[in-house]
């Protein structure tokens, strides 16, 4: 399988001189044979440091795309792949540290089921490398409000890696910090969608993908370190703004009709209880991103109608393997379920 590594850049000069070197060392395919199947792309999303310069200097070999303005995460990587030919992307965050190795479990599990269109590696923190990171960990879940979970990390509570999350296994989702995806699969279920920008966008696609019956899965045989919040910070109002407006999206885009009014129902209760403990934590600019992320969802639900409507009629599958039926909110504050494996999700080891 042709393999292009695709790294989407915006100001990460600092992460490209710390982190690039790793990938280059380590990026080989399992077959010595097949050596120029695999490249390595930098897409540029119009930086304004000297990231374009730096490249050119330090890694002329490196194919690199410019772009004139920032598209963010989701156009961007559209855009670029759209000038890439391979069989399968490894869309990595230009903070991730590969390690040897990490492209083989992911690219075999590919190769031995054609149903498994998306994969990631395991990804733990640059930070504390004992432990797993924020955006992926072991693979990501959902419950039935639409909140993103992980094994290895449920809400922020991170778990250290003591293996326990080591076999292969189906996800709901993986992180687009380090995905695997087939070329053919991106393309043909709709890439990501621009009008989330950053955040949430990979979630949006393996839904997609879920419903229409392909499989995703993390292959934690593989490894990788991720820094994490190299663009926007955790506290950051955009990216609180962000990730409550894609949710909300992401939910509408998606839900059979069945569900869909009295999740959104619902969402209301819980949004608007997250922006009052923002508030009384003295988190004012943050509060009020969630009054706009809900204003403008509501504003942009009438542009996403065509969307809703063709997902629903590809969906195979409505209730997909990975959405958890209960609220990990409610695990997490009331029950007190601070680890992946206290959920009892029934696990689909490959």
């Amino acid at each position: 399988m042709k393999t292009s590594i695709v790294i989407l850049n915006y100001n990460g000069k600092q992460h490209l001189e710390k982190y690039l070197p790793s990938v280059i060392k380590h990026s080989s395919t399992p077959d010595p044979s097949n050596e120029g199947e695999l490249e390595i792309v930098v897409a540029d999303n119009a930086s304004t440091d000297n990231s374009v310069s730096f490249l050119q200097e330090n890694f002329p070999t490196i194919k690199l795309l410019q772009f004139k303005q920032n598209y963010g995460f989701a156009g961007g990587y559209n855009l670029a792949l759209k000038q890439i030919e391979a069989d399968v992307y490894v869309l990595l965050n230009s903070d991730v540290e590969v390690t040897k190795g990490w492209l083989d479990a992911p690219l075999q599990a590919l190769e031995n089921d054609k149903k498994i269109v998306a994969c990631q590696p395991k990804i733990l923190s640059d930070r504390n490398r004992e432990h797993f990171e924020h955006a992926g960990a072991s693979g990501g879940f959902i419950d039935k409000l639409g909140f993103p979970f992980c094994r290895g990390r449920v809400l922020t509570k991170l778990e250290k890696d003591n293996g326990q999350y080591d076999e292969a296994a189906e996800i709901f989702w993986a992180t687009g910090a380090c995905l695997f995806i087939r070329s053919e699969a991106f393309h043909n279920n709709g890439g990501f969608d621009d009008r989330f920008f950053a955040h949430m966008e990979e979630i949006d696609l393996c839904w997609r993908l879920k419903a229409r019956g392909h499989r995703i899965v993390c292959a934690a045989k593989s490894k990788v370190y991720h820094l994490g919040g190299g663009t926007l910070k955790v506290e950051n109002p955009q990216k609180t703004y962000l990730n409550f407006r894609n949710n909300l999206l992401m939910l509408y885009k998606n839900l059979p009709k069945n569900r869909l009014q009295k999740t959104l129902f619902i969402r209301r209760f819980f949004d608007y209880a997250a922006m009052m403990q923002m508030i009384f934590t003295g988190n004012f600019a943050n509060a009020l991103m969630v009054v706009r992320a809900r204003r403008d969802f509501h504003r942009m639900k009438e542009k996403t109608k065509h969307d809703r409507k063709e997902n629903l009629r590809q969906t195979i599958i409505e209730k997909p393997y990975g959405i958890f039926t209960k609220s990990i909110i409610l695990k997490y504050y009331i029950c007190r379920k601070s680890k992946f494996s206290e959920l009892n999700i029934c696990g689909k080891s490959l």
